[in-house]
């Protein structure tokens, strides 16, 4: 089994409690929000680390990723009264800190493919992705 061959709420949820353990969420995570599309702060208090896993996993798939890709697919539409709906990205801050911590624990480095800068997930974060999905 590995991260494609399972549920993805299932392994976020996993990574999330594994995570916990090795990085920790920044103070100022209890009052913000996760976007300017968002009315209000997550209601869940360990968002961080769902974010956080969600992210290694989308790098995992898609790989090399940037902070500004992230944004688009965490970002949301809101509802801005007549004028309809409007996207809206995601954090930087939060996402920036997020990979720089993955960073920090050896999931994730920078890497130039091909043209395409970003990050791409290394032996070990693999390793624990597939772990997981067992």
């Amino acid at each position: 089994m590995t991260v494609y061959n399972v549920d993805p709420n299932v392994l976020v949820d996993k990574a999330s409690i594994e995570l916990k353990k090795l990085i920790k969420a920044p103070e100022f995570s209890i009052y913000v929000k996760t976007g300017a599309g968002r009315e209000r702060p997550p209601t869940d208090k360990d968002w961080y680390y769902k974010r956080a896993a969600a992210v290694l996993r989308s790098v995992y798939l898609r790989g090399p990723l940037g902070t500004n890709k992230l944004r688009v697919k965490y970002g949301n539409r809101r509802n801005v009264g007549t004028a309809g709906e409007r996207v809206f990205r995601a954090s930087g801050k939060i996402i920036r800190l997020i990979l720089q911590q993955l960073e920090k624990i050896e999931f994730i480095k920078q890497v130039d493919k091909k043209g395409h800068k970003g990050r791409m997930v290394t032996g070990k974060g693999k390793s624990f992705l597939d772990k997981l999905a067992k």
